[in-house]
C-alpha cells in the first residue's frame, strides 16, 4: 500500500467525522435532512468512532500521554514554582499548597464511544434525552491507562479534580457512580467532581472551576481532549484559538496534554466562524481543506 496515500486518506476522514456543533459532551453529527447535504449524516462519524475503539495507534498514543505526564508529575513535584494554570488563574502563594492536576472526564479518562457508536449504527443525531440515557447507564470505559496513570497520581499523594462540562445536577450522581466503579479515586463526597452548573462555580467556562482549586491546591498539570479544558475562550474562530495558545506553546507535552479526539469537539465550530451563516456547513468545512500541492 502506499503509505502516504493511505495516511493521507485517513486524515481527510477523520477529519470530515467530527461534523458537530456542541463541544460540552460527545454528539455524534445530525442526520441529513435535504439532498444536498446541508447536514452531514450520523455515518460520518464512522471513521472517527471505529479508530477510536479499534485502532492500536490509538491505544498507544493515549497511552503514551500519560507516561509522559506522569514524567512531568514528578519533576513539578520536586519544583514548588511549577504551576499548570494558566495566567489569571492562579493567586500568588501557591508553593506552599497541596498539590492536584485538573483533568477533564469524557475522551481524556473515560470512553464514550460507545454511545457515538449507537448513534452511528441507528443514524441518529445528538439529542438531550439520549445523551441522558447513556450517562445514566454508567457504562463509560476507561480510556487504555487510565486508571493506572490516576493511580500513580494518588500513591504520590496528589489530588486529582475531574472538571467536565457534564451538566450539575442532573448529571452529577451518575458520573460519580461511573467514575468510583471504574477505579478513580473519587472523593467519599465525589467533591473533587465538578460539572457544569457546579454551585461552587457555576460559570459555563472551566476557568471559574480551575479557580476554586487553586484556591487551596497548586495545579500542577492540566490533561483534556479540548482547547476549553486548558484556556477558556477557545470557544472561538481558528485564529483567536491560534492566539489563545501562542503564549503556551511550550507547555504541551509538559504542563498540558491533550487526549486525541477526532470524533466531535469545538474545533469544527471554529472552522464554521469562518464562513457566512448561509453558507452550507459540509461545504464550509470542505473549503478549509488543503490540497493543493
Amino acid at each position: 500500500m502506499n503509505l502516504l496515500r493511505a495516511g493521507l486518506a485517513a486524515l481527510t476522514f477523520v477529519a470530515l467525522a467530527a461534523c458537530t456543533t456542541a463541544p460540552s459532551r460527545p454528539q455524534a453529527a445530525a442526520p441529513a435532512v435535504s439532498a444536498d447535504q446541508t447536514t452531514p449524516p450520523a455515518h460520518d462519524n464512522l471513521n472517527a468512532t471505529l479508530w477510536m475503539q479499534s485502532a492500536a495507534e490509538y491505544k498507544a498514543t493515549v497511552r503514551g500521554i500519560y507516561a509522559a505526564a506522569r514524567h512531568s508529575l514528578d519533576r513539578a513535584l520536586d519544583d514548588p514554582n511549577w504551576n499548570a494554570l494558566p495566567a489569571g488563574e492562579f493567586q500568588t502563594g501557591f508553593e506552599a499548597k497541596p498539590p492536584a492536576i485538573v483533568v477533564d472526564a469524557d475522551e481524556t479518562m473515560i470512553d464514550n464511544s460507545a454511545f457515538q457508536a449507537r448513534a452511528v449504527i441507528e443514524d441518529a443525531g445528538y439529542s438531550r434525552e439520549r445523551w441522558l440515557e447513556w450517562v445514566n447507564a454508567r457504562k463509560a470505559a476507561a480510556l487504555p491507562g487510565a486508571v493506572e496513570f490516576a493511580d500513580y497520581v494518588h500513591r504520590r499523594g496528589v489530588t486529582i479534580f475531574f472538571i467536565t462540562n457534564r451538566d450539575a445536577p442532573d448529571e452529577v450522581e451518575a458520573t460519580v457512580d461511573n467514575l468510583r466503579q471504574l477505579g478513580f479515586p473519587i472523593a467519599a463526597d465525589g467533591s473533587n467532581v465538578l460539572l457544569r452548573g457546579d454551585a461552587r462555580a457555576p460559570d459555563r467556562d472551566k476557568g471559574a472551576r480551575r479557580r476554586l482549586i487553586d484556591r487551596s491546591y497548586r495545579v500542577l498539570l492540566l490533561l483534556g481532549d479540548n482547547l476549553s479544558d486548558f484556556l477558556d475562550g477557545a470557544n472561538a474562530d481558528v485564529a483567536t484559538r491560534e492566539r489563545l495558545m501562542a503564549p503556551y506553546e511550550k507547555w504541551w507535552g509538559e504542563r498540558w496534554f491533550m487526549l486525541p479526539n477526532p470524533s466531535y469537539g469545538s474545533w469544527p465550530n471554529a472552522v464554521l466562524r469562518g464562513c457566512a451563516k448561509d453558507t452550507n456547513p459540509r461545504a464550509c468545512l470542505h473549503s478549509a481543506l488543503h490540497y493543493k500541492y
